[in-house]
């Protein structure tokens, strides 16, 4: 006999069996996070790529990778760029995608390189600040690598990672990092974007030992091209519930 998913039915999803606390998310069907002001539709894209479509809010987050993956989704209110490495901040897609009006949230990095035409509509936030995009509540976490021999990667006080608010709930997009002291201060955390490649981001054993210490409702692995996130799973244990998304 299965169990229900405890941490599934707390977050207000559909209860899962624990059996299924491990499973594939298809790219064109989305995931929904209940929340008390309305669902959130979870659309990996890929690697680092996601949407997150709330009422009439539409974040897009780190688009990259061509227009065509967008096609058929709501045209972004808000855009939010964690850092100008090319599989985060690609001006091609920026251009293709953003509209007339949809506000870009990012780190001064970012927008000192955005084209003309886009940086009025531009803010950069540094870390530990906190703002808003399309009328969402915004508080922006440190993301940097920590590791000696990694640094030179993602220096401290460059990129951003974000949490979002949507009604009750905090949706957590971390960006490229290691498990940061800034991350493992975290609380309050209903869903959880967690980057694992070395020497890059994080190895399994770091994301594990972060969602051990924040302890976010759900994870999901991402921007992990030839990493395991099956074997995050296994470490992870009842930590939390990890979910297997179709980014490539």
């Amino acid at each position: 006999m299965t169990m229900p998913n405890r941490r599934a039915t707390m977050l207000g999803l559909a209860a899962l069996p624990l059996a299924a606390a491990i499973r594939p998310v298809l790219a064109a069907t989305p995931d929904v996070l209940v929340t008390s002001a309305g669902d959130v539709a979870i659309y990996p894209i890929r690697h680092a790529s996601l949407v997150l479509s709330f009422g009439a809010e539409t974040l897009y987050i780190d688009p990259a990778n061509g227009p065509a993956l967008y096609e058929g989704l709501p045209p972004p209110t808000g855009i939010l760029i964690t850092h100008g490495h090319g599989d985060h901040f690609d001006i091609a897609t920026l251009n293709a995608i953003a509209g007339d009006t949809a506000p870009i949230l990012t780190s001064e990095e970012v927008l000192a390189r955005l084209p003309g035409p886009l940086k009025p509509r531009a803010t950069a936030l540094p870390n530990g600040a906190t703002g808003e995009i399309a009328g969402l509540p915004i508080e922006v976490v440190a993301a940097y690598n920590t590791t000696e021999n990694r640094k030179r990667y993602h220096p401290e006080g460059v990129g951003n990672g974000y949490v979002i608010g949507f009604g009750d709930k905090r949706v957590y997009v971390a960006g490229d990092t290691e498990d940061t002291p800034e991350m493992r201060a975290l609380t309050g955390i209903d869903v959880a974007f967690l980057p694992m490649n070395l020497p890059y981001t994080m190895s399994l054993e770091q994301v594990a030992a972060a969602v051990a210490a924040f302890r976010p409702g759900i994870v999901y692995p991402y921007h992990y091209q030839g990493g395991d996130p099956a074997k995050l799973a296994e470490l992870v244990g009842d930590a939390a519930e990890v979910r297997l998304a179709a980014w490539y």
